[in-house]
């Protein structure tokens, strides 16, 4: 969270920490409905881990009769319209940092949520954060359930407050420590029946993969490959490959598109960042013969279409989301020189200009990114 308007956080706190109690005794006064909220409200790419088990929830025996809605993250809002609709009878999409310092929607929200009537509500998340605790308190359901959850995306004083919102807190065990995997287990236990699911996936038209897609961006500056390396790596690619080249992305690889298009031959590659919609955008993936990224949705999005892809990997988040557990069908070929201060959730050790990314990234070498696009592009020669 970053708070500018202490006085108005503090408002939207009380409705989180204080109002849930008012809203839980008014829900004894009603019969729940047979309706069920799921929340997930992070970013795209756990979104893309997450999807295919809305259907599985919606076909499962424990709630099959149950109304489902979901409240997510407008940044995939048109991804869940084009691929997840017929499974779901409300959405709410929004932003969910835009609520810490407005108590007023975030009442507001709270109250249409509440007018639900929900039973139970489900917040497969594991990295809980503060506002999504708040409103599945302030559902008055019965029945919350949601993992123990770590401290990286909520307070400790806040997490201690928000764990008595749930009826049940789902433990971790570090073999489910990969995110999809986490997924599986999550429902597995609420569902009580078994899910055989190795990967995502995504129905995507794809007749004939030709030409390789290039997303240059990270989502966060820090986290991404360096633009030279890209484009030297274009550069050998248009030696080594005769099908198109794609650059690919949306609103944050803008300048990064806009450098390697001003230093590459005209008409060589293709810019189509910010030229498309989440659902083109995986169709573009889908229609590709490779994907070369750094760890993005990107790559989540080739694995669930079958693209095969390389991801360039730092060590934030390393095995949560890349590599993919050994054995996965379509994982991507990471690159990553492993360092001793990985796993430490973005939090770096070192001290890096701003224009520089974190070691972890620049330390991957462009020959060793380029020895493991050889194998994958030597059909294309």
């Amino acid at each position: 969270m970053d708070i500018k308007n202490r006085k108005l956080f503090r408002l939207t706190r009380f409705v989180l920490l204080k109002l849930p109690a008012v809203f839980s005794f008014l829900a004894l006064f009603r019969k729940p409905a047979k309706r069920l909220l799921l929340i997930k409200t992070d970013a795209i790419g756990d979104y893309i881990l997450f999807r295919n088990f809305i259907e599985i929830l919606k076909k499962s025996e424990k709630y099959k009769n149950h109304q489902v809605d979901l409240l997510g993250n407008i940044l995939w809002q048109d991804l869940n319209e084009a691929y997840d609709k017929q499974y779901l009878n409300n959405t709410y999409f929004i932003n969910p940092n835009s609520f810490y310092e407005a108590p007023l929607r975030t009442l507001k929200q709270a109250w249409r949520l509440f007018g639900n009537n929900y039973e139970v509500v489900l917040q497969p998340t594991y990295t809980r954060v503060f506002i999504t605790d708040g409103f599945a308190a302030l559902t008055g359901a019965r029945e919350i359930i949601g993992y123990e959850s770590d401290n990286e995306g909520i307070v400790p004083r806040y997490k201690q407050k928000t764990d008595k919102f749930y009826t049940q807190l789902l433990p971790l065990a570090p073999e489910h420590y990969f995110e999809f995997n986490r997924n599986v287990f999550f429902f597995e236990t609420v569902l009580g029946e078994k899910i055989d699911l190795q990967r995502p996936y995504i129905k995507a038209n794809a007749a004939n993969k030709n030409g390789i897609a290039i997303l240059p961006g990270a989502g966060a500056f820090k986290r991404g490959w360096e633009g030279e390396k890209f484009l030297e790596l274009i550069k050998r690619l248009m030696q080594q490959t005769a099908g198109p080249i794609y650059l690919i992305g949306g609103p944050g690889e803008v300048q990064h598109g806009e450098f390697l298009m001003q230093n590459l031959p005209e008409g060589s590659v293709e810019n189509k960042i910010n030229q498309t919609t989440l659902p083109q955008l995986i169709d573009t993936i889908s229609n590709s013969s490779l994907l070369i990224a750094n760890e993005t949705s990107a790559i989540h999005i080739a694995v669930a279409t079958r693209t095969p892809s390389i991801c360039i990997l730092g060590g934030g988040h390393f095995e949560r989301f890349a590599p993919y557990p050994v054995g996965t069908p379509g994982a991507p070929v990471c690159v990553y020189e492993k360092l001793p201060c990985y796993y430490c959730n973005w939090i770096c050790i070192y001290k890096t200009e701003s224009h520089e990314p974190f070691p972890c990234i620049s330390t991957v070498s462009l020959e060793k990114v380029w020895q493991a696009t050889l194998p994958l592009i030597s059909t294309q020669q």
